[in-house]
């Protein structure tokens, strides 16, 4: 599928997205996320997965070899140029849509949703737990990776962070007030910076 370019939005990713995969620490994250989510849920050879905020498929890559499709979705037209370029090295069918859901909707079916390190970048996280439980199949799961709360330090620059991390309780009030059912959280990975270590978290709900 096509990535289209949108000239009208900015792009907060167009410079990184060359050297984004070259961090090792991000691999090793989302290594470390990757192999929760495969060891908390049952994933099969038939399913379709949504990557949300799939960037240029660190997640998805990891993940790719125990399902049958991931579609990429993301606002960033250069992280998904790159996703493209090495989808060929992914071990399932991909596809790319480049789609901003903050301001709208896709009218699309899933039977799991992932995200690693995208959600403290969208302001208003009930619009968009929302969004997520209106395009999983009913029995279909959202796996959703990130910060928990911090001190802002974590990003060099906080332009289009929206949230210092998350309070694991007032994430899963939110889910369970769109409907989601079976909540849980377990320690993904801890990232260590030279301003202090950061802990990550899987969240898992099913709807």
């Amino acid at each position: 599928m096509e990535t289209k370019i949108d000239n009208t939005a900015i792009d907060n990713f167009a410079h990184k997205s060359k050297s984004w995969d070259m961090n090792s620490k991000r691999v090793k994250n989302a290594q470390s996320i990757a192999d929760l989510i495969v060891n908390k849920i049952e994933l099969s050879k038939t399913m379709e997965l949504m990557d949300f905020g799939a960037g240029t498929g660190l997640l998805s890559f990891f993940v790719a070899p125990h399902v049958a499709k991931i579609v990429a979705v993301d606002n960033s037209p250069s992280m998904l140029i790159e996703f493209k370029n090495k989808s060929q090295e992914f071990s399932c069918e991909t596809e790319v849509i480049e789609k901003d859901l903050s301001c709208e909707t896709l009218d699309r079916k899933y039977d799991g949703i992932i995200s690693s390190m995208t959600i403290h970048h969208l302001k208003d996280t009930t619009a968009l737990f929302s969004k997520f439980y209106n395009m999983l199949h009913k029995g279909g799961f959202m796996a959703i990776a990130d910060l928990d709360s911090e001190d802002g330090s974590f990003h060099s620059d906080n332009t289009g962070v929206f949230h210092y991390g998350f309070n694991r309780e007032v994430l899963k009030e939110i889910a369970k007030e769109v409907g989601f059912k079976e909540i849980a959280f377990e320690l993904a990975s801890t990232i260590k910076k030279p301003q202090s270590d950061f802990t990550v978290f899987l969240m898992t709900a099913v709807k």
